[in-house]
């Protein structure tokens, strides 16, 4: 059984924090060869799970000190069918993994939750495709029938909500967001933007937002930016239309660099953690409705401990 499937914390306005960037923390971090940035594929092997046990653990007991609340996103940002048959898996076995990857946030909730830190389980959904290049854009159609297997095995599970990170174009997020509502458990959209505040597609976050609400009967939860830096959305927030306060959550990168930029980087740019937290501190502050925040690539715990203090101090 879920516990926040009805009602989610995080809507009532409390600061909840999310963890960094799980695949370059443990790419660059901690020395792991993770293909296709798939890290479900550590759930195979008993150290793997462990690696990953011991990163949540960490970002959680961060959460739980500071009495803030705690979005566990599991590991399965890439466990759909496309990049998990690069990884040899198959449909039973992908459905396994994903599983699996809600039950170990299940267990780590019922280790670190407490009344002041609540803690909510999210199935993590990405694009089909890269998180950085649109290629070939489904429709809204093909997108609900291809996501809607990963999203029924979420709901069937204690998850609390979904989250498609990354998402590059508008008819993959209708898709999401339909056959979310289809199997009755909330959703959140997070568009990745490029360093001129548009999506990959070149269209504007704000059609973006505008275009799910109309398609979906303002279906998301809400909505979140992720795989950008604060730099490169901050002018696109500067507006008091309604649109913007659909968004509540952000998962920034810790580098100003551009997505190509860091595509061929051969070292992590892990940026100034202070400075990140500062960044994300002077919007929270502009835009009080945004209470869920953390990191995205490059980002590790030092980062969301200065994001924490910041809008701790806000809040």
């Amino acid at each position: 059984m879920s516990k926040y499937r009805n009602q989610l914390p995080q809507l009532n306005g409390k600061l909840f924090l999310t963890d960094g960037g799980m695949e370059t923390t443990l790419i660059f971090h901690d020395g792991i060869d993770l293909p296709c940035f798939a890290a479900f594929d550590l759930l195979r092997e008993k150290a793997g799970t462990e690696k990953l046990r011991n990163y949540y653990d960490l970002y959680a007991s961060m959460a739980k000190k500071s009495d803030l609340g705690f979005v566990l996103e599991s590991p399965t940002w890439r466990a759909n069918f496309d990049w998990a048959k690069k990884l040899g898996y198959s449909e039973e076995a992908l459905a396994v993994a994903n599983q699996e990857g809600i039950e170990m946030m299940s267990e780590i909730r019922n280790a670190h939750e407490t009344d002041q830190s609540p803690m909510v389980i999210s199935g993590s959904i990405g694009p089909r495709g890269d998180g950085y290049i649109p290629g070939d854009v489904m429709t809204p159609d093909e997108a609900e029938r291809y996501h809607s297997t990963q999203i029924n095995t979420f709901a069937a599970s204690q998850a609390d909500m979904v989250s498609a990170l990354t998402i590059t174009n508008t008819p993959e997020a209708i898709g999401v967001t339909r056959a979310a509502q289809k199997a009755g458990i909330p959703v959140v959209i997070s568009f990745t933007l490029e360093t001129d505040g548009r999506l990959p597609t070149g269209e504007t976050l704000r059609d973006a937002i505008v275009k799910t609400d109309a398609e979906t009967e303002n279906g998301p939860a809400y909505y979140m930016i992720n795989c950008a830096h604060p730099s490169h959305f901050d002018t696109t927030l500067a507006t008091d239309e309604d649109w913007v306060k659909r968004i509540r959550g952000i998962r920034a990168n810790a580098s100003s660099c551009s997505h190509a930029e860091l595509n061929e980087a051969e070292e992590l740019d892990d940026g100034d953690p202070r400075a990140l937290g500062q960044e994300i501190g002077a919007i929270t502050r502009r835009h009080n409705h945004i209470n869920v925040v953390g990191g995205c690539c490059g980002t590790d715990h030092r980062h969301i401990e200065q994001i924490s203090l910041e809008c701790s101090a806000i809040a």
